[in-house]
């Protein structure tokens, strides 16, 4: 794979945009500024580094800000576009050249960059919102009670409808009934049509602490590189930094915790040193794991949150099955609220500690994505030899670049959004068509 340029690293692209903008000869451009018009292209090409009182003698020229030409201010923008090239790698974007997309082309980037978290947000908007049908509880009563009145309104106005006697004063009685279950409807309704405006205000303010800490690990890609071995920064700064994001002080927590064991992942597993044994084993982690003299879990970490273009999947949870961190990977969706699909490696590790277990996974869908996943279930002991273990599963999730050979095990997302029939670990129907079955016309 090609090395990625740096924002900073195109300067020179920014220098030749902003003079080819305004018109503007490059021989004229090197006079102003005192130095020869082949040193120019030189710079313009990015052959020449350019820093100090040049650039700010070549920004008071063109009339800009220096920083708009180093690209200080591109940093952000840069991380967002790698981040969209990545997450629709099927696209062909060149990841190689996202630099210079934004140092030549601002707006056109910037355009992208919002785009990008424009479809994060309506995705956890969705996503949110969906789960709620399913499980919130609130919902469920409101929804009741318009089912409940609609059928009582029916069965009055079917009496009526019948034709024949009716006594008059058992008419007054359903017609009564039916004035008040109307205006029974209508209240119920307008309080349905309130809560769900109001969840779609929550749901871009995110609904619960590990929902502000998902979004925020998410718009970093699970990557620190201020925690990485002689990084720049620590804990309390980074959690601090970003008080807008984290805003409830449990969200907060949850971000010292995470953040730390990252810490602790990064020192006792250096990046240089995961890739030079993930070279030298072939990629089988549990042989990582055994020559790095670490456990797979923090390998399996370390493999997810490294970095770069190559995205890993990640799911860990608790001994109780409930999920507390996701790192979807596309075509392996993760649900937020509901539970998961049992049939995950990650919860079949949980009930068997200690042990690794890799299997091929075959998720629905078309065409057919097939991923690897490698899970281990670890236990801590914080109350002592005499305390109850505390359990963690750990799941890593690649992309299989074909079909390849039939799988032993096929899986969903979860029971809810699974369109798989006659699976013998539903738990509840999908709200999704059924796939059909093989001969199926």
């Amino acid at each position: 794979m090609k090395n990625q340029p740096s924002a900073r690293s195109l300067t020179g692209t920014r220098i030749r945009e902003r003079r080819l903008g305004q018109g503007r000869k490059q021989a004229d451009l090197a006079r102003e500024v005192g130095i020869s018009p082949a040193y120019l292209n030189l710079i313009e090409h990015n052959k020449r580094p350019v820093a100090g009182k040049l650039l700010l003698d070549i920004a008071r020229a063109l009339g800009v800000e220096s920083g708009e030409l180093s690209g200080s201010g591109d940093v952000a923008l840069f991380g967002l576009l790698s981040a969209a090239a990545s997450r629709f790698a099927e696209t062909g974007a060149e990841l190689d050249r996202a630099g210079e997309l934004a140092g030549r082309f601002p707006g056109w980037a910037a355009l992208i960059a919002a785009q990008h978290q424009r479809i994060r947000a309506l995705e956890r908007l969705t996503a949110t919102l969906s789960d709620r049908l399913g499980h919130d509880p609130q919902l469920a009563a409101s929804l009741h009670e318009v089912l409940s009145t609609v059928t009582a309104i029916r069965s009055a106005v079917s009496i009526l409808s019948e034709g024949g006697e009716i006594d008059p004063e058992w008419q007054a009685r359903f017609l009564r009934n039916v004035a008040e279950d109307t205006a029974r409807l209508s209240e119920a309704a307008q309080g349905l049509a309130g809560f769900l405006e109001a969840g779609e205000a929550e749901a871009g303010e995110h609904l619960s602490p590990q929902e502000e800490l998902s979004a925020f690990l998410a718009a970093r890609n699970h990557f620190f590189a201020p925690l990485e071995p002689g990084g720049w920064a620590g804990v309390e700064a980074i959690v601090a930094g970003a008080k807008d994001e984290l805003a409830s002080a449990a969200a907060r927590e949850l971000a010292r915790a995470w953040l730390t064991r990252y810490r602790e992942d990064a020192e006792s597993l250096p990046l240089p040193r995961f890739a030079g044994l993930w070279q030298e084993v072939g990629g089988d982690l549990v042989r990582l794991a055994e020559r790095a003299g670490q456990s797979l879990g923090r390998v399996l970490r370390r493999a997810a949150c490294s970095g770069g273009p190559t995205r890993r999947g990640l799911v860990i949870c608790d001994g109780s099955g409930t999920l507390t961190t996701r790192r979807e990977l596309p075509g392996f969706p993760v649900p937020r609220f509901g539970a998961a699909c049992p049939r995950w490696p990650l919860f079949q590790a949980l009930v068997q500690p200690g042990r690794p277990i890799r299997a091929r996974v075959e998720m629905p869908g078309e065409p057919r994505q097939i991923f690897t996943c490698t899970a281990i279930a670890e236990a801590r002991w914080p109350e002592g030899i005499d305390g109850l273990p505390i359990y963690e599963a750990t799941m890593l999730i690649e992309a299989e670049p074909g079909a390849g050979e039939a799988v032993p095990l096929t899986a969903g997302p979860g029971c809810r959004i699974c369109p798989r029939p006659a699976c013998p670990a539903r738990r509840e129907a999908s709200i999704l068509a059924e796939e059909p079955s093989e001969g199926a016309l």
